[in-house]
């Protein structure tokens, strides 16, 4: 059947059509004057800002779990002593993956420490992320030739619109050497988070390596150019393991760091304890939280009270009146940035990686988590969410129900940017 539009029904058509394209362009207007107003003042309000506080210097938890023994940082500097340490003592291979690596200090030593290892005979394995660091120095990321470096591109061929295997950056943290030790967790290379950010790693030295390893490998191997060489590849005899590396890769359009949270959480029966730098859940997500909240388990979420991207604080509060509402508690952390992305639940699960509950750690970057199914390495993590309590003030409804008419206008206006943030 064919349908005749009248000349009527054409021209309102018309003006449907211009009324959209007109709103869809006050919309995006708004957005910007909203987000530029945002930034702007959040950037004074740095400037300002005299003082840096530190970072509460905790020691690590060590901890046997199946055949392997973590360790677990909250403080950057100590987990950059460890790290470096392994970097020095390398003896056959060191692939290091940093989605930042700033240029200071703290940058140098790691320079200084895999040229050393490179010059010394060792097979030296370099990832960075090329968008993450438009701003450091050129001169700072060339490397000497006995330093393999992937830069992962700031553009790719094909348009990610179209082809979602070329979206995603590589937003990866990953130290492996000689396959005996790794690290893995939410700590980039710099001074800053040395010291004055709150995050989360974790070291792993025994047979679940490999799941580090092999994440490094594979990625390498698929996005390497010609003159890279090839790294070895190996399956693993460790079927069983405690411990397990979910791995988000955007060009094999695979995405499980999403469904390990989902399951882990339907699965909760007393507590589900979640710290994250950006906390912006898809509606999936939402409502598995507000589900396992209804029935009586205590949902908490620790997240920074001021971020360092404004625009991701201001969207991730336009959900959580539906959070308070359900029955889960927010605690925000004060004074410095907590940028962890872990979780814990039920005394047994516990989960640390890259990814951040968010659009694009969920369903665009390649990330990397480890999921830990044991009593020890839980309650560590439990341990660590308990001292961070202390350090955070409750957020409650009748705070959030009680804040400036403005306030709700950003959030409402910068909401549709989550699946940019």
């Amino acid at each position: 059947m064919r349908l005749t539009l009248t000349s009527r029904d054409r021209g309102l058509l018309r003006r449907v059509r211009r009324y959209a394209v007109r709103g869809a362009g006050l919309g995006v207007a708004a957005q910007l004057t909203v987000a530029v107003g945002l930034m702007a003042g959040d950037a004074v309000r740095k400037r300002r800002r005299t003082d840096e506080p530190t970072a509460p210097a905790d020691p690590p938890l060590r901890a046997r779990v199946g055949d392997d023994v973590t360790t677990t940082y909250t403080y950057g500097q100590d987990l950059y002593d460890d790290m470096l340490a392994a970097i020095d003592s390398a003896e056959e291979f060191i692939y290091l993956a940093s989605y930042i690596w700033k240029g200071d200090e703290t940058g140098q030593a790691f320079k200084e420490a895999v040229v050393r290892a490179a010059e010394r005979g060792v097979l030296v394995c370099v990832v960075y992320d090329g968008f993450a660091n438009l701003v450091v120095p050129r001169e700072f990321i060339r490397f000497p030739d006995p330093v393999h470096v992937l830069r992962f591109p700031v553009v790719r061929s094909g348009l990610p619109i179209i082809d979602f295997r070329r979206s995603g950056r590589d937003h990866r943290k990953i130290l492996v050497v000689d396959g005996r030790v790794g690290f893995v967790g939410g700590y980039n290379i710099g001074s800053l988070y040395a010291t004055h950010w709150r995050d989360t790693h974790v070291q792993l030295e025994g047979p679940s390596v490999w799941e580090l390893q092999n994440a490094f490998v594979d990625f390498w191997n698929r996005h390497r150019r010609a003159e890279l060489p090839e790294l070895p590849d190996s399956g693993s005899p460790h079927w069983n393991a405690a411990i397990r590396a979910a791995r988000n890769e955007p060009s094999r359009l695979v995405y499980p760091v999403r469904a390990l949270y989902l399951e882990a959480i339907d699965r909760a029966t007393d507590r589900v304890w979640i710290t994250q730098g950006y906390f912006i859940p898809d509606r999936e997500i939402l409502d598995t939280l507000l589900k396992v909240a209804a029935r009586g388990v205590d949902v908490r979420v620790i997240m920074p009270e001021r971020s360092n991207h404004i625009l991701a604080d201001v969207v991730a509060r336009y959900y959580w009146h539906d959070l308070l509402a359900g029955g889960v508690r927010i605690f925000l952390y004060q004074d410095v940035m907590v940028h962890a992305k872990t979780a814990t639940i039920d005394g047994v699960w516990a989960t640390i990686g890259t990814a951040n509950i968010d659009r694009l750690s969920l369903v665009g970057n390649y990330e990397i988590n480890l999921e830990l199914v044991d009593d020890t390495q839980a309650a560590h993590m439990e341990e660590i969410f308990r001292r961070d309590l202390q350090r955070c003030r409750e957020m409650t409804m009748e705070e959030w129900q009680g804040r400036p008419w403005h306030y709700r206008a950003a959030e409402r206006i910068l909401q549709p940017l989550e699946w940019a943030l």
